[in-house]
């Protein structure tokens, strides 16, 4: 179970920086890709490439781990209402 955490903690950690991302684009017309060269370098596409695999990643484990969506991990209250 160890690496499912790590793995979601990265995959966690990269959907944050890609939120980010996608604000400074909405409020600054600016792209944090552009540090690394824009669009066309090869990290920049390593980095889009690895965000959005961390969503494809979130999505279809969300449910089984998630507090507020499956009642049966610890500690959660499920969609039923409790706060």
């Amino acid at each position: 179970m160890s690496g499912n955490k790590s793995l979601h903690q990265i995959a966690f950690v990269l959907l944050v920086i890609g939120g980010l991302n996608w604000l400074l684009v909405g409020l600054f017309n600016w792209d944090i890709g552009m540090i690394f060269g824009g669009m066309g370098a090869i990290i920049s596409r390593i980095i889009y490439l690895l965000v959005g695999l961390s969503a494809i990643y979130e999505v279809a484990t969300h449910k089984s781990r998630c507090m507020n969506c499956n009642p049966k991990v610890a500690g959660g209250s499920g969609m039923s209402g409790g706060v």
